[in-house]
């Protein structure tokens, strides 16, 4: 007779996702936080005019630098998150193109949040701040960077996830769900290169796909049980 037992499922070792999503977080919010303690609440948008950009960081140069330095430090986190989850995908065998399309939105998305927290930072030298044209072409290409196009690659790495996860049951169906839910409001976030009025799918997917991150992380499986086949009588 031939039995059927479950062998304890294999680590696949690495820093835990949900730990990672979490301090990716917290470094974003901070900035944010940062940002708006330090210039007393002030906070400028790039479809602002020029002169009210520019004195913007020629008043409070240094709390963009503070700011844009905790952003690059979450643009760390995010892309260790991305590279651990893939590998863990791995693990699991899910061999489908969910993971790679993961993987390569979350690296585009890590990228790209620390392409913006430099181009912050740069606007913030008072070299560059005296040049107000070239300080708001500066906040246009900020925003651009860590807005609409850092959310399209977090919306492709919260679907990399998801979808593959849904499939295999390998996370709550309501979980999953929500995650595809915010992955194509992230997606539809590119519209905002040419709708202004729909800016508010940026932060929506941003803080969206975070979240849904930090509990994915907690949530997903680290092995997959293995069956061993034992013969009795």
């Amino acid at each position: 007779m031939s039995n059927h037992t479950t062998a304890p499922a294999r680590a696949t070792g690495g820093p835990n996702p949900g730990i990672l999503g979490l301090v990716s977080l917290g470094l974003l919010i901070g900035s944010l936080v940062s940002m708006a303690i330090l210039t007393g609440g002030t906070i400028t948008s790039p479809f602002e005019d020029t002169e009210t950009v520019a004195g913007f960081f020629a008043d409070h140069g240094f709390a963009a630098s503070f700011a844009s330095m905790l952003q690059l430090g979450s643009a760390i986190p995010l892309g260790i998150y991305t590279a651990t989850v893939y590998a863990r995908q791995q693990r699991l065998g899910i061999r489908v193109p969910g993971p790679v399309i993961g993987q390569f939105g979350g690296t585009a998305a890590a990228i790209l949040l620390a392409v913006s927290a430099i181009i912050t930072w740069t606007q913030s030298q008072p070299t560059v701040a005296a040049n107000p044209e070239l300080t708001h072409a500066l906040a246009y290409l900020s925003f651009a960077t860590g807005g609409f196009a850092h959310v399209l690659g977090l919306g492709l790495l919260v679907a990399g996830i998801a979808v593959p996860t849904l499939l295999l049951r390998l996370l709550p169906a309501p979980l999953a769900w929500t995650g595809l839910v915010i992955a194509v409001l992230a997606e539809l976030s590119f519209l905002t290169m040419v709708f202004e009025p729909v800016q508010f799918l940026v932060p929506i997917g941003r803080f969206g796909a975070l979240v849904w991150l930090v509990v994915a992380g907690f949530l997903l499986p680290r092995g997959r049980p293995r069956t061993r086949h034992t013969q009795g009588t």
